[in-house]
C-alpha cells in the first residue's frame, strides 16, 4: 500500500509517516524507481485475519495517587508504538494492585482476539507474579507480550505490592478492620528497617 494510504491506517499524517520513513523506523517500506514509497503487507495474518502489527497498550498503576502516571505511562507507550509501525487497537488503563488477580479491565482484554502484541511498559505492570504463565498461553495462541522497557521498577511499587499481600492474607486470618491496622504496622517496620 501506499505510504499515503498506510499513515491513513494508523490514524497519522502523511508528513509524520514521510518522517518515520526517512529515519528508517518503517522496515517494510520500500521506494520504488518511480519515487513513490510503499509499505509492504507482509504483515496480514490470513488464518485469523489480523494484522500483525495490532497492538493493545495495557497500562497499570498501584493507587489512585499516581492516576497522573498512568496518564503519561499510556503516552509513552502510544508514541512507542505510533513509532514502530503499530496499529493501536486497545488503550486500556487500569487501577489496582499488580499482585490482584481480579482486574475486570485486563481480564476483558486478555480474552479479546482481535490484536496480536499486548504492549506494556514494564512486565511488573502487567502482573508481579505469573507473568510467564502469562506469556506461554499468549504464544500457544499466536499472540505476544512485548516489554518496552526491561529494567527493574522503582523500590515503592514493590513495598506497596508486598502491603497488598499482607493485607489480603491478613484480611483472611483476622477479619477486615484487623487487617487494615496489621497491614500498616507491618508497612511501618519496613520502611523504619530501610
Amino acid at each position: 500500500m501506499k505510504l499515503s494510504q498506510w499513515a491513513k491506517k494508523l490514524g497519522i499524517s502523511y508528513r509524520t509517516a514521510w518522517r518515520m520513513y526517512q529515519k528508517g523506523q518503517i522496515p517494510n517500506a520500500i521506494k520504488l524507481p518511480t519515487g513513490s514509497i510503499i509499505v509492504l503487507e507482509d504483515s496480514y495474518d490470513k488464518s485469523t485475519g489480523i494484522d500483525n502489527n495490532t497492538v493493545a497498550i495495557y497500562c497499570r498503576v498501584s493507587d489512585n495517587a499516581s492516576k497522573d502516571n498512568l496518564e503519561r505511562q499510556a503516552e509513552r507507550l502510544k508514541e512507542y508504538a505510533i513509532k514502530r509501525g503499530y496499529q493501536i487497537k486497545h488503550i486500556v488503563k487500569e487501577i489496582g494492585s499488580g499482585v490482584n488477580d481480579s482486574r475486570p479491565k485486563l481480564m476483558k482484554l486478555l480474552n479479546q482476539n482481535d490484536y496480536k502484541i499486548l504492549l506494556v511498559e514494564h512486565k511488573d505492570r502487567l502482573t508481579r507474579f505469573g507473568f510467564n504463565y502469562i506469556k506461554e498461553w499468549f504464544e500457544k495462541t499466536g499472540r505476544k507480550i512485548e516489554i518496552v522497557d526491561k529494567t527493574d521498577d522503582n523500590k515503592t511499587d514493590l513495598i506497596q505490592d508486598l502491603v497488598s499481600i499482607i493485607y489480603s492474607f491478613s484480611a483472611r486470618l483476622y477479619g477486615l478492620r484487623r487487617a487494615k491496622k496489621k497491614a500498616e504496622e507491618i508497612l511501618e517496620v519496613i520502611q523504619n528497617n530501610e
